[in-house]
C-alpha cells in the first residue's frame, strides 16, 4: 500500500516530462569579448585620454632631446637642452616665480577659504547668497578676471586713486610695471580666484564632521581653537588633502594671469615655466628647447603632487 501511495503522490506532485517537450539546459555563455563587452562604451574615453595625454606627453618628452625648431628636421642632443636650461639665469628666476606663486597661492587660498567655509557653515540667514558670492569668481576667465585687476592695479587706476585721496601719494605707483611689486599683483590675483575653490571644497568636508563630536569636545572644556584643531582638522583631512592638491598643481603651471597682467615682465621679474614654455616654443621657435622646459614643469608638478598626497594623507599601518 505504501509504495502504491508513493506512486500516485509522485504521478500528482512531480509529473513526469515526455521528451518532446523538454526544456533544453541553457549553454553557459564564453567568456572573452561577451565579457569585456561591458566595457565598451569607456572605450571611446580610453582611447581619447590615451591619445591625448600619454601619447602627447611621450612626443613631447621625446622633442625635449632633440633640438626641433617645429619644422623640419631635427637631431638627438641628449641632456643638452637641460644643461641649457641650468645654466640660464632666465631660467632659474622663472623656476624661483614658479615654486614661490604656487606654494604661496596654495597657503594663502587654502587658509582663506578654509576661514570662509568655518563661518559660512553656522547658521547664517544669508550664507547662501555669501556661497555664490565668494565661489563666483572660480567660474570667471583667468583672462577676464586678469584684465580687470590690470586697470585696478594700473597708475590710475583705482588703488592709486584712493591713496592719492587720502594723501598718500607716495605710496602710489605702477604696480604692475615695477620689478618688486609685479609677482606680488599676480599672486593677489591668483589668492582672489581660487579662495571659492578651496572654500567648496572645505565646505564638503565640514558637512560630514558630526556635530555630536563637537558639543561633546564643547561640553568637555575644549575652547573654539581647540576644537578646531583637535576635532575638526582631523576630521577634513581627505578635504585639506584635495584642496591643497590641485591648489598646487594649477599654481605650478599657472600661465593666463601672466600673460594678462605682465607678460612676463618687467624684465622677466614674473616669468614662470609656463611663460617660458610657450615664448620658448612658439614665440621664438625653440620648439626642442620648449618641450624640455615642459617636461621638466611635468616632473615638478608630478613630484610635489605625490609627495603632499603623502604628506597630507599617510598610511595608517593595521595592527
Amino acid at each position: 500500500m505504501t509504495a502504491t501511495m508513493y506512486s500516485e503522490t509522485e504521478a500528482v506532485v512531480v509529473p513526469k516530462r515526455s521528451g518532446r517537450g523538454r526544456r533544453r539546459d541553457a549553454t553557459p555563455r564564453r567568456p572573452g569579448l561577451l565579457k569585456f563587452g561591458y566595457w565598451w562604451w569607456a572605450l571611446p574615453g580610453i582611447v581619447l585620454v590615451i591619445a591625448i595625454h600619454y601619447v602627447a606627453t611621450s612626443i613631447g618628452g621625446f622633442f625635449a632631446f632633440t633640438n626641433w625648431s617645429g619644422i623640419g628636421t631635427f637631431e638627438w642632443i641628449g641632456l643638452e637642452n637641460f644643461t641649457k636650461i641650468f645654466a640660464d639665469p632666465t631660467q632659474i628666476g622663472a623656476l624661483g616665480n614658479t615654486l614661490f606663486l604656487a606654494f604661496a597661492s596654495v597657503i594663502l587660498s587654502n587658509i582663506a577659504g578654509l576661514a570662509l567655509a568655518l563661518g559660512l557653515n553656522r547658521g547664517l540667514k544669508s550664507r547662501y547668497v555669501l556661497r555664490v558670492l565668494f565661489f563666483m569668481p572660480v567660474v570667471l576667465s583667468p583672462l577676464a578676471v586678469s584684465y580687470v585687476w590690470k586697470f585696478i592695479f594700473d597708475f590710475n587706476g583705482p588703488i592709486n586713486v584712493f591713496l592719492r585721496a587720502i594723501g598718500l601719494d607716495e605710496f602710489a605707483k605702477a604696480w604692475v610695471a615695477d620689478p618688486t611689486w609685479a609677482i606680488w599683483t599676480i599672486l593677489i590675483v591668483i589668492v582672489w580666484q581660487n579662495t571659492g575653490f578651496a572654500m567648496v571644497i572645505y565646505m564638503a568636508g565640514l558637512a560630514a564632521v558630526p556635530v555630536e563630536i563637537e558639543e561633546a569636545a564643547a561640553i568637555d572644556g575644549a575652547n573654539l581653537w581647540q576644537r578646531f584643531w583637535h576635532v575638526t582638522l582631523p576630521s577634513i583631512r581627505p578635504a585639506v588633502a584635495i584642496a591643497t592638491t590641485l591648489g598646487l598643481v594649477n599654481g605650478l603651471r599657472v600661465f593666463d594671469q601672466i600673460m594678462a597682467l605682465t607678460g612676463g615682465g618687467p624684465a622677466g621679474a614674473t616669468e614662470t615655466l609656463a611663460t617660458q614654455v610657450y615664448k620658448e616654443s612658439f614665440a621664438l621657435g625653440n620648439f626642442g628647447y620648449g618641450a624640455a622646459l615642459a617636461l621638466l614643469l611635468t616632473v615638478i608638478i608630478l613630484v610635489f603632487a605625490i609627495i603632499q598626497q603623502r604628506v597630507a594623507n599617510p598610511r595608517t599601518e593595521e595592527a
